[in-house]
């Protein structure tokens, strides 16, 4: 199953959300959607209750991409609010986007133009100070968060902080935050640079070992892969202006492969941690467990077989997408899949696809899955939840008080 992020059309969700259902007619596989929020107003409020009720449990805010998907904070806290009233589950794109702002035309200016701008403009302070703030909001709001693409040790901080004061936040990396470095941004050639930019960007080399041994501790919890593609001829947009470069890597193919690569062929977790972090925690996550994410009498059988003994290259020659770039090109992998079974029926075998379109089911996701145990059903009472937290230590809240002016208090008329 594969859950997709759904943009609105012109800040309307429901909108949005027909243009995904079209997009999916000929769905090969079953999916379900996330929905963005990129602009707050009564309207949007609405419009989440009625996606809970087709089946959209999370919700999608931007901090980053200042004047086209970014909200405030005001607007982050309102989001914040109905997720909780609605048991849905809030995710957070985190990046400071006025620093991001301010940092490409501090880039630019000073002569930087290609692709390399784009980690120059976007350093990981930027994104360990968005993932800290919406934590420290959502904590306040008293609501689950899910940090998306985590690509840095300062992000993966405030994550790993958070839960170890007991607050629930899922952190989940992608792999090419695990398999790749930011060399290929300086890359001579454009095409390849280019096909590398995404954001957050993909960071140095102490990054992505440091979310490898996230993910092997427990700290981050599972592995998506942020697939968002264009060809060269898209990227090139922006050639003389980074800004431009459509963001968005690959990696929806290459999921499996490069996270045993990275995470199980060297020993840093078990093949049953693997399952875990690519299928059984985004079940749990986004309740659709154990229909999905289990094999078992009763689940959806869905189904793959990875030979570790096989050895395949990573190219865009060989590649089932459209897009005319692999940002793995050329990685050697240990390890393929060769079988894939799709709710029972045989689909990936002796590397032939056999897929019907159209077959693929959407799949209802319920609200109030797991992350929301013990927060009850009613919806949140942000205020009743501070005085609760203020009283244990000060008394009762709120305070009766006399008349104004009584025990030598001054009363309105004589000031």
């Amino acid at each position: 199953m594969h859950i997709d992020f759904a943009l609105p059309v012109n800040h309307d969700l429901m909108a949005g959300f027909r243009a995904w259902q079209a997009k999916a007619e000929l769905a090969c596989a079953d999916y379900g959607f996330h929905m963005a929020v990129t602009k707050w107003a009564a309207q949007a409020a609405e419009d989440m209750g009625r996606l809970v009720q087709q089946g959209i449990n999370s919700f999608k805010f931007f901090m980053a991409y200042k004047g086209a998907l970014m909200v405030s904070d005001e607007e982050l806290l309102q989001g914040f609010m109905r997720c909780r009233q609605l048991g849905a589950l809030p995710q957070v794109h985190a990046e400071n986007g006025e620093a991001v702002a301010l940092g490409q035309q501090l880039v630019f200016n000073a002569g930087v133009t290609g692709p390399e701008g784009h980690a120059l403009s976007r350093p990981a302070a930027l994104e360990g100070e968005a993932t800290g703030r919406a934590i420290r909001l959502a904590g306040f709001v008293g609501v689950p968060l899910y940090v998306v693409h985590v690509m840095s040790i300062d992000a993966s901080e405030e994550v790993a902080r958070a839960r170890a004061s007991g607050q629930r936040v899922i952190g989940e990396p992608v792999a090419s935050g695990l398999a790749l470095d930011e060399s290929a941004m300086w890359d001579a050639n454009f095409t390849r640079a280019a096909a590398a930019v995404m954001s957050p960007p993909i960071r140095g080399k102490q990054h992505s070992a440091a979310l490898k041994r996230a993910l092997a501790g427990g700290l981050l919890q599972l592995v998506a892969t942020d697939h968002a593609v264009f060809n060269s001829s898209q990227k090139a947009v922006g050639q003389r202006d980074f800004r431009l470069i459509p963001n968005g890597v690959n990696g929806l193919e290459e999921r499996m492969h490069v996270v045993w690569q990275e995470l199980v062929a060297p020993g840093l977790i078990t093949p049953q941690d693997y399952v875990r972090i690519t299928s059984t925690a985004a079940a749990r996550i986004f309740n659709v467990y154990p229909r999905k994410g289990r094999i078992a009498a009763g689940s959806d059988a869905d189904v793959i077989v990875l030979d570790p003994s096989v050895n395949h290259t990573i190219t865009a020659a060989t590649h089932h997408s459209r897009i005319d770039t692999n940002v793995y090109e050329g990685k050697e992998i240990a390890g393929k899949v060769t079988v894939t079974i799709s709710r029972g029926r045989l689909v990936w075998y002796k590397g032939k696809l056999d897929v019907q379109p159209g077959s693929g089911r959407f799949i209802t996701l319920p609200t109030h899955g797991p992350l929301f145990d013990g927060l009850g059903k009613a919806g949140a009472d942000t205020a009743a939840q501070l005085m609760k937290a203020f009283s244990a230590d000060n008394g009762a809240t709120p305070v009766v008080r006399g008349a104004a002016g009584s025990n030598g208090t001054a009363r309105r008329d004589e000031l």
